[in-house]
């Protein structure tokens, strides 16, 4: 007779991996309650390898605010209004965190130190480079979508979720190549992703942005969304180490803001 076996604990299954990745992901990108998105804020999440669906959440932000865009479209509104309300929605879905980091990095570059633009960036009130790089970086997201959207209303959205996936893999490029600027704050407690989770997380996103953008807004303007968002995000990486010396989460959010918006600029090229 043969003996039974022991039974032996199994940890967790990689789609309860996958699961517990995503709702991390999306309690740290965006303002959703934290109990909707099935976190437990009492932990503090691990992006070492979990922020390789960054992409993932980005897409889902995309759609939300795609389909705004779509809606606003169907009751007969100008391309260029459902552009904003769908920009307006993504927007509010993050708290505009993204947002903030933009206006916060711009203004950092008025210190002549690096000390200084840290201590700028822990400011809350915002500067004159501030509210021009977050007028220029909505702009620069509203008038592509709405030149997209103008052939139809599903190559808007389409589009958008491209940005959105893409623009989360720059965060996560950004994040892993540089180091810490200072001590302290999420992105340093919660790990920085790995080799792995960095090529993850590009691979999801150029994956999303081929699918979703091929087949609508068309290869060649594909392609040049994708050499756009790597170009301006290999630039702000070097201009980041360089002014200061590291990463902050704003900088993280102002690197998002950048690859969107150059993902929709070449998108909406014809």
């Amino acid at each position: 007779m043969t003996p039974a076996r022991p039974n032996t604990p199994q940890g967790p299954s990689e789609i309860d991996v996958a699961l517990q990745e995503l709702s991390a992901a999306a309690a740290f990108l965006t303002r959703l309650p934290a109990r909707l998105v099935g976190y437990d804020v009492r932990r503090v999440p691990d992006f070492r390898h979990g922020a390789r669906v960054f992409p993932v959440v980005g897409a889902l932000i995309g759609l939300a605010g795609g389909m705004v865009l779509v809606v606003a479209a169907a009751i007969g509104l100008p391309p260029a209004v459902a552009a904003i309300l769908a920009v307006a929605a993504t927007t509010l879905i993050t708290g505009g965190l993204h947002e903030d980091g933009i206006a916060d990095t711009a203004d950092s570059f008025g210190g002549d130190s690096t000390e200084k633009r840290l201590a700028i960036m822990d400011d809350s009130r915002i500067g004159a480079y501030g509210a021009t790089a977050l007028v220029f970086s909505v702009l620069l997201r509203i008038a592509p979508l709405a030149a997209i959207a103008t052939s139809h209303p599903w190559h808007g959205l389409l589009a958008l979720v491209g940005a959105e996936a893409v623009s989360r893999a720059a965060l996560v490029r950004l994040w892993h190549d540089l180091p810490a600027a200072r001590t302290g704050g999420l992105s340093n407690d919660a790990g920085v992703p790995d080799n792995n989770a960095m090529l993850v997380a590009l691979a999801i996103g150029a994956a999303i942005a081929v699918v979703a953008c091929v087949p609508t807004v068309g290869l060649w303007p594909t392609i040049l969304a994708g050499l756009f968002a790597t170009l301006a995000t290999l630039g702000f990486v070097r201009l980041v180490a360089r002014t200061l010396g590291g990463r902050t989460g704003d900088t993280l959010g102002a690197c998002q803001q950048i690859a969107a918006a150059a993902f929709l600029v070449g998108a909406s090229v014809t």
